[in-house]
Order: C-alpha cells, then sequence, then structure tokens
C-alpha cells in the first residue's frame, strides 16, 4: 500500500488487520471514517492542483473537484 494512502487511513480512524492465509492486508471503517479517508484524499488532491505550477493553467480545476466531491474548503 502506498504510504501516503496509509497515512490517510490512519488519520481518518482506519484500522489496518492481517490479511487470512495469505490474503493481502485490510483497512476496517466505519462509514464517517470512510468519508473522512475520502475526503482527505480529495483535499490532497486539490492542495496538488491549487499549489500552482504546471497546474495554474487549471484555475477551476480545485473548485469543480471540490463542488463534484462535495468537500467544503
Amino acid at each position: 500500500m502506498n504510504e501516503r494512502i496509509k497515512e490517510l487511513a490512519e488519520h481518518a480512524g482506519g484500522e489496518f488487520y492481517e490479511g487470512f492465509a495469505g490474503s493481502t492486508n485490510f483497512v476496517k471503517f466505519t462509514e464517517d471514517d470512510f468519508e473522512k479517508f475520502a475526503e482527505l484524499i480529495v483535499r490532497e488532491c486539490c492542495d496538488i492542483v491549487g499549489a500552482g505550477g504546471e497546474f495554474a493553467s487549471r484555475p477551476k480545476l480545485v473548485e469543480k473537484l471540490q463542488e463534484h466531491f462535495g468537500v467544503e474548503e
């Protein structure tokens, strides 16, 4: 699992479990925690896009992402 995604999952309240009989690990979320996890991912994407650089030519992109996913500033 990507380390940053793991950090976001932990920050959102996800609980990590070992898999059974060689299966992969998994994360358990409450419904509210799962929503927070998704929101954290969207916010991080918006932070990257909003920072400018090569993405500065898309000034409405952050606004559209927040609107689409229902994430407040």
